[in-house]
């Protein structure tokens, strides 16, 4: 049978998914790419819409995609690689459901990250990433961050997105606010003038506020942070990126936890 063509619906579809937030936010769905997120995406009873398969796609990827359930459309040679945003993209794609939570959702949670104005997909992926892998309870990405479901994020996080709680949206002075409510310690990252990270006590409950990478945290927020925490350098560097920074600050907090 032949595959999809690059003008069928389905196909174009797929291309406004990936390149416009306005569509994902329309239809509140978005793409996911390459055979591991999409595994992850199911091991997390994620209800996957279709699967979108180039011709060289393995057929590991097709027996799992069918026994789901999912819808399977095998797409003609040389189209996905008209649709990715990748040079080299991965031979599967596919449409799910958005799968952010509301804030109240995490009013028990006693380690979050909270992301204002991160602006760089690969950096709020890999914030993703860190935050699950260091077993916090979820992540907020409050309006004017990137899109979670930005495709580049969404690669970066590398199927995480479907593992912890997500927030998407929310004004950042509010959210804080909110969290605060709750008792939740409010650490804002910062630079500079912060205290030395290693030497705060992670083991109540937390959360890492994370800024914009070139400018950090907007001065709206500041007197809503219960104490600002630094990485102390000792090289030329002046700081982390903000992904390296949740990185050592989220495994940090886990460290503490750990301890007897």
């Amino acid at each position: 049978m032949t595959g999809l063509a690059f003008r069928h619906q389905k196909v174009q579809r797929l291309r406004r998914l990936l390149g416009r937030r306005s569509a994902r936010q329309a239809e509140r769905a978005f793409v996911v790419e390459g055979a591991k997120v999409l595994s992850e995406a199911l091991r997390a009873g994620i209800p996957v819409e279709s699967v979108y398969l180039a011709p060289d796609a393995p057929d590991d990827v097709l027996l799992l995609a069918k026994d789901s359930g999912t819808r399977v459309h095998e797409l003609a040679a040389g189209v996905l690689e008209r649709v990715a945003d990748t040079v080299t993209p991965q031979p599967v794609m596919a449409v799910v459901p958005w799968v952010d939570v509301p804030l109240d959702t995490l009013r028990q949670a006693t380690f979050l990250v909270v992301c204002v104005d991160v602006r760089d997909p690969g950096n709020a992926g890999t914030v993703l990433r860190s935050a699950e892998a260091a077993g916090a309870d979820g992540v907020v990405c409050c309006g004017g961050s990137v899109d979670v479901y930005n495709p580049k994020t969404v690669r970066a996080s590398a199927g995480t997105l479907f593992h912890i709680p997500v927030v998407s949206g929310g004004d950042p002075v509010e959210v804080l606010e909110q969290i605060g409510s709750w008792g939740i310690r409010r650490l804002g990252a910062t630079a500079r003038a912060g205290s030395d990270y290693a030497a705060l006590d992670l083991t109540s409950s937390v959360a890492f506020v994370l800024g914009n990478e070139a400018s950090g945290l907007p001065d709206e927020v500041e007197p809503l942070l219960d104490e600002q925490v630094q990485i102390p350098m000792g090289g030329r560097a002046e700081s982390l990126n903000v992904g390296m920074a949740a990185a050592v600050l989220c495994f940090e907090a886990a460290r503490q936890r750990r301890r007897p």
